[in-house]
């Protein structure tokens, strides 16, 4: 049969049929590529089995772990679709393929020809073969239908959750469901979590830090049983032990969607067998993504994917020269605040070298496997940020000889990329990948800031996709901005309205609020000429900050101006309850305060208590309208509010020191304590958290916090921009100092520098890496008169912050109409 004999005429152009069977991020990819080539080639219809538009599957687990809604994993929404002519059936499974005829037909009995055919039926997740795997309640993850099911048992009451098997998928689950409030056991067959990515000594650290959260793992387990008659109530393993589970996620693996390739007589072993050209054994079908075996091989991993959507799109647009040849694959694991990145082959052999590097205080392990001087595999934990780097050399085979001696040490070796990091971003290939995610690399997103004039984050994140799920390569993003645009891309982002409210950012809104001595949000809205008569919730809690920073001894508080947390003074819990933290000066409390404690959890009931990462106690349970009476008891026994829901100080976190460590060189308790009693209270574009250690050891970790403050034998040495939370940051050596008054002095002339010219919602992190470590040296360490009024500042707005909230609203009644129980319906 002609290959065009099915073609038909649209706007006096000659079209062929394009049918894509999958509406999956591979086959989706595969159309993107091919409307860049070349857009008006086909009539192009897309089946897709679930009811869904095009979504990025690898950012399930955000959304299980409720860090990201549907909407915003969706890659091209239903408009997307019409905008390019596509014709979209969604929830339509196709059912058999007529090679001779070329049509495919859905369940639904709907027929469509084509002259071409792409098969992207991605994978089928491995169900294993126990008693009870049908049962109700047993899932697997990998579509939305199983973050439904998962979110559904969570939200119904459901309290234990087995997840069976610890690789990439596995793990996510389980960290997902514990941040839904199941308790969740992981079950393992291996010795190691994530073995096809992790060597032992890694996955022992993951495995322990999961074990942190709360997550029980037990590996060289199997299993032998679901258990349950009409739902599923436990799990038994071969040993004998049984664990009970009002839910079992089954994550042991995938398997390529052969079947409709099978059922059309097209060559299939482990996966739909394709050529170097992505074409199978048919030459009019194609086939890209899991469902594919290349060269003996399959792939579960997202980067492969992109690879084979170019060639595969190549071909379908007449460059029949273009060819996959394989890919080598890297990985990431997407749980909050655990950093961990796998490339190459790690099992390494006789042939082999193993460069190791390991900060047990830190929880850091890096281990780089060499080859004849090329590096063949990597392996890190705890600090990922020079996986790009050595995933470079890893798919170029670069020669590594001369690096040696220093390639454990990363990019930065030397002071280059750590005090610029923008170097080494400049120093990466074009080819070099930036979002994992995506598949975007560093020439993609280059080309498109030069030929499209993008200015901003945001213009990168519609044009190329980098950035846009989770998140992980937003610096990276931001330093190309830089790089390509220069001091332009500092005006671009500078110049970004603060929200749709109004035209001016917000260093100009700081600004004209001190020139023009504007003393209220109406005042601010009348002469800015807000567009917005009451503004959004954007732009007034940013309003209210940037009023009190400006006029702490005459602006009075916005109440409704502030997120929820900050008007109730306690934190909202996904039950409607809140959890109350009172304030332990640098982690030291005393017998009064914890009998108080626990009289207060006895009194009402309160659920849980749980000691903080902040040497803090917090009390979880606590019903919106006993939080007046609860604070009053604790206010009885002298303690505070901890400000846990602030946008202000959190915590000072201590280590014991001197007074008690036989390593201690000074007294960091003490020294925490004066910090915390200097700056509680204040109000800051983000929450700020300090820390003190008593020796180079670190114990309290001050070298990830906002300001951390790190005792050596002839002094402290100060740290600034540090964060320990989703996106890790080591901190910026600032100074060293001798004395307990000069280190109080430098703490708040930067927090009072912070508090006047970062936007609000700037973590300290972002700040001092917009406007340049040096500029925060030259203006708290260098300048010593300006320094001293910037610690003067401070103290001036203290006395008008350090008011307990608490005590305001238990004695004094303030407020009191927040905290009044709903009134009962009938």
């Amino acid at each position: 049969m002609n290959m065009m004999a099915k073609t038909h005429e649209v706007s006096g152009r000659i079209k062929e049929r394009l049918v894509v069977v999958g509406n999956g991020m591979a086959g989706i990819r595969t159309v993107e590529e091919l409307l860049q080539r070349d857009p008006s080639r086909y009539d192009i219809t897309v089946f897709g089995a679930e009811p869904h538009v095009n979504y990025n599957r690898i950012m399930l687990s955000p959304v299980l772990a409720g860090e990201k809604t549907f909407d915003q994993i969706v890659l091209n929404d239903r408009s997307w679709y019409e905008n390019n002519n596509i014709t979209l059936f969604t929830g339509e499974k196709v059912e058999t393929i007529d090679r001779e005829t070329r049509t495919v037909t859905s369940l639904s009995g709907r027929t469509v020809e084509y002259d071409r055919l792409l098969l992207a039926t991605g994978s089928d997740p491995f169900i294993i073969p126990v008693p009870g795997r049908d049962l109700p309640g047993v899932v697997t993850f990998r579509d939305m239908f199983d973050v439904e099911a998962m979110l559904k048992k969570a939200a119904d009451g459901g309290k234990h959750a087995v997840v069976i098997g610890a690789g990439l998928l596995g793990l996510e689950a389980a960290n997902g469901l514990a941040v839904n409030g199941m308790t969740v056991t992981v079950i393992h067959l291996m010795g190691t979590v994530m073995e096809r990515q992790l060597d032992e000594a890694a996955g022992f650290l993951l495995q322990s830090e999961l074990e942190t959260r709360g997550i029980s793992v037990i590996t060289r387990a199997n299993t032998k049983a679901i258990l349950g008659e009409s739902h599923v109530t436990g799990v038994l393993l071969e040993d004998g032990r049984e664990i009970p589970a009002d839910l079992v996620v089954m994550a042991v693996g995938i398997r390529p969607g052969t079947g409709l390739a099978k059922s059309a007589g097209l060559t299939v072993e482990r996966g739909i067998v394709v050529d170097d050209h992505m074409v199978t054994s048919d030459p009019a079908i194609l086939a890209v993504g899991e469902c594919v075996q290349h060269r003996g091989a399959t792939y579960g991993l997202v980067a492969p994917l992109w690879d084979m959507a170019r060639v595969c799109a190549d071909q379908l647009t007449g460059k029949f020269d273009a060819a996959y040849t394989g890919s080598v694959t890297s990985t990431k694991l997407k749980v909050t605040g655990i950093d961990v990145f796998s490339a190459g082959d790690f099992s390494g052999g006789k042939d082999c070298e193993d460069i190791v590097f390991r900060d047990a205080a830190r929880g850091v392990y890096k281990r780089i496997i060499v080859k004849e001087d090329r590096i063949a595999g990597a392996v890190l934990y705890g600090d990922t940020k020079d996986g790009a780097w050595y995933f470079q050399m890893l798919r170029e085979a670069e020669n590594i000889a001369s690096l040696r001696d220093t390639l454990i040490f990363g990019q930065g070796f030397g002071g280059g990329a750590s005090a610029n990091p923008k170097a080494a971003v400049a120093a990466l290939s074009d080819s070099a990948e930036i979002c994992g995610c995506n598949g975007v690399c560093k020439g993609t997103i280059t080309k498109a800031i030069a030929e499209k004039g993008l200015t901003s984050l945001d213009d990168v994140r519609a044009h190329t996709k980098a950035s846009a799920s989770c998140g992980s390569c937003t610096g990276l993003v931001e330093q190309l901005l830089e790089l390509s645009l220069g001091d332009d891309y500092q005006a671009a982002a500078a110049a970004k309205p603060m929200c749709k409210c109004t035209h001016h950012p917000h260093d100009d809104v700081r600004r004209l609020i001190v020139a023009g001595e504007l003393k209220s949000i109406p005042a601010v809205m009348q002469a800015l000429e807000w567009k917005t008569p009451n503004g959004c919730h954007s732009c007034r809690p940013a309003l209210n900050y940037y009023l009190l920073a400006a006029w702490p001894d005459e602006y009075k508080d916005d109440y409704q101006s502030r997120f929820v947390n900050e008007r109730v003074h306690a934190n909202i819990q996904k039950d409607g309850t809140y959890s109350v933290v009172p304030r332990m000066w640098g982690g030291l409390t005393s017998s009064k305060e914890l009998r108080a404690i626990a009289d207060v959890v006895d009194k009402f009931n309160i659920p849980t208590v749980k000691v903080t990462g902040g040497q803090r106690i917090d009390l979880f349970g606590v019903k919106k309208e006993d939080l007046p009476a609860v604070w009053g008891d604790l206010n009885a026994a002298g303690m505070v509010s901890g400000h846990a829901y602030a946008k202000g100080l959190r915590t000072v976190k201590t280590c014991v020191g001197s007074e008690w460590c036989r390593f201690g060189t000074q007294d960091s308790t003490g020294m925490g304590v004066k910090l915390e009693q200097m700056t509680w209270g204040t109000w800051t574009p983000h929450k700020v958290k300090l820390a003190v250690s008593g020796c180079p050891r670190n114990c309290a970790e001050a070298t990830i916090k906002d300001f951390g403050v790190v005792a050596v034998d002839s002094g402290w040495e100060l740290y600034i921009g540090g964060n320990g939370g989703m996106k890790v940051r080591e901190c910026d050596f600032l100074t060293k100092v001798e004395t307990e008054d000069e280190v109080m002095e430098y703490c708040g002339a930067f927090i009072q520098l912070y508090r006047e010219e970062a936007r609000y919602l700037d973590r300290t992190a972002p700040w001092v890496e917009r406007v340049g470590l040096d500029y925060v040296k030259q203006r708290v360490v260098a300048d010593h008169e300006g320094r001293k009024a910037l610690h003067a500042r401070f103290k001036f707005s203290q006395v008008f912050s350090q008011v307990d909230p608490w005590d305001e609203r238990a004695s004094k009644g303030v407020d009191a109409h927040e905290f009044a129980p709903l009134a009962k319906v009938g």
